[in-house]
């Protein structure tokens, strides 16, 4: 399983439109690996829902903190790789952190996932 890691929130000044385009390029590079054969997660699209579950009616209350960042830690301990997007974004930057720390593979490209030509 690969969780793709990339600004979600990071250089948008939490304009929707920018998240959202943020958030369909991480979701572009799931399909482009479920599309290789590879599992393909992100924690955006499980915690946003959860978030929103819990009362969150802004990016940054109380209770999308209480699920956005911590739902990311939890599944880059059930993978095997993290796939980096560009673009500066603190939660990505972590997530590959605690990847390596954990032996992890870490992928900056796309292109360099196994099994995946574009």
């Amino acid at each position: 399983m690969v969780l793709v890691a990339g600004p979600y929130r990071g250089g948008t000044g939490d304009d929707p439109a920018l998240v959202a385009a943020n958030h369909r390029r991480i979701q572009e590079a799931c399909l482009a690996l479920f599309r290789a054969g590879h599992l393909a997660v992100n924690g955006e699209d499980l915690a946003l829902p959860l978030a929103a579950l819990a009362g969150s009616t802004r990016i940054g209350d109380a209770a999308f903190d209480e699920v956005f960042h911590p739902m990311g830690r939890r599944l880059v301990d059930r993978c095997d790789a993290v796939l980096r997007l560009p673009g500066a974004s603190a939660g990505s930057d972590e997530m590959v952190a605690l990847a390596r720390a954990r032996g992890a593979a870490v992928y900056t490209s796309l292109d360099d996932v196994p099994g995946v030509a574009r």
